[in-house]
């Protein structure tokens, strides 16, 4: 069998799906590899580093010629530029990657006849045997790291205290919006730096774990029995939940230098949890970094991929901070990439087990069809039908 690794074509996209260390557990395994010229050089990894781990270099036409086709951002992820990759695709091809299935779903539909069997890392279920398949989370971690490290170069104070010959100087108080994975490395990283750390998070079971991180956990005085949904996901809560939610955290979002914010729900627009009248309420100088703001924004001001500055508060909206940090990015992604090709490849042959949650949880499209059934409902097509054909 036969592994291709295209180089990413996404505007500002420096990750790649696959690195050399990868590549040689994939050799092992008896899969052949075949990388796009240039398509980790991006990411610190040279053509010569995978052609010492045993991979062939060819030409996109020829990463898309294979078996399996491993991807950072595949058309729904890519809308614009992966377009340009739709004629090379193959009726029987498994194609594997980022795609946005939930807000995107029209690219499941435009996808579907090139008769490729589609995968979504986005769907990867929350349970314990598919943690080291999950990408998501796994790149949730560089983008928590890498928003401390954005706030604190963007604040106009350092974070830790500091005692010296020139006075004592108050550390930086940082409050972390939603304790997901994103949300905890960023406490960690915080707290690494010197800050003195806040977290806020609907579901009040994570408060443990924000406080084994040296944080404190903000309750507000709400009721969130519901608040956490299937495999550990925040659910949507209604306008009146977010309402409270606001009036209660607008004093700790003005006590705190540097606000990041990581509360998303899947498929559905980020809730709006820090207002314009919020935002006023902060010192000139503080920073808020929204990692949501890609989903509408969890801050009412901010906007993907700008800097905006209201009353003297910065607000920045990164959507793909991983890129920030390709080497590693790319290197747990490709690992999450391998252990799920595992799953898939019996005695070097593909085997789409549908009775395996995990390979039935992230399937999108197969035979020409969109058969995820959240994606059909995204779509407002009718899930029933789409079962019975499957069947």
């Amino acid at each position: 069998m036969r592994v291709g690794v295209p180089r990413e074509t996404y505007p500002g996209e420096t990750r790649v799906a696959m690195t050399p260390g990868a590549v040689a557990s994939l050799e092992k395994a008896g899969i052949d590899v075949v990388v796009e010229r240039d398509a980790g050089s991006a990411a610190g990894f040279p053509d010569d580093a995978f052609a010492d781990k045993g991979a062939a270099l060819g030409s996109r036409d020829d990463a898309f010629g294979a078996d399996v086709v491993l991807q950072v951002r595949t058309l729904g992820a890519n809308l614009d530029a992966g377009r340009a990759d739709l004629e090379r695709f193959g009726r029987g091809q498994v194609v594997i990657g980022f795609s946005n299935p939930l807000q995107n779903p029209e690219a499941a539909r435009e996808l579907a006849p090139t008769g490729v069997t589609s995968f979504s890392i986005e769907l990867m279920p929350r349970i314990t045997r598919a943690q080291s398949m999950d990408g998501l989370s796994s790149q949730a971690t560089v983008a928590g790291y890498r928003a401390v490290l954005m706030a604190a170069e963007s604040l106009p104070k350092m974070f830790p205290m500091l005692t010296t010959a020139a006075g004592t100087i108050a550390p930086a108080r940082v409050l972390v919006v939603g304790a997901g994975v994103a949300g905890l490395q960023a406490i960690a990283t915080a707290r690494r730096l010197g800050a003195v750390v806040e977290a806020y998070d609907v579901r009040p079971a994570v408060k443990e774990q924000v406080q084994s991180l040296g944080a404190k956990f903000v309750e507000l005085e709400l009721e969130t029995g519901e608040a956490e949904g299937a495999g550990g996901y925040a659910k949507e809560m209604d306008e009146e939940f977010l309402r409270r939610q606001r009036e209660l955290m607008a004093r700790v979002v003005a006590a705190s230098d540097a606000v990041i914010t990581t509360a998303q729900v899947q498929g559905k627009k980020a809730p709006m949890i820090v207002t314009a009248e919020m935002v006023r309420g902060m010192q000139k100088g503080s920073v808020i970094i929204d990692l949501a703001a890609e989903q509408g924004g969890n801050c009412e001001l901010s906007r993907p991929d700008e800097e905006v500055v209201e009353h003297g508060v910065r607000i920045l909206g990164p959507t793909n901070l991983p890129a920030a940090a390709p080497f590693h990015a790319s290197q747990m992604y490709a690992k999450n990439l391998a252990n799920f090709l595992a799953l898939l490849v019996k005695d070097g042959e593909l085997v789409i087990d549908l009775e395996d949650e995990i390979v039935d949880g992230t399937l999108v499209t197969r035979d020409g069809r969109v058969v995820c059934s959240r994606v059909l409902e995204a779509l407002g097509e009718p899930v029933a039908a789409a079962e019975a054909a499957e069947a």
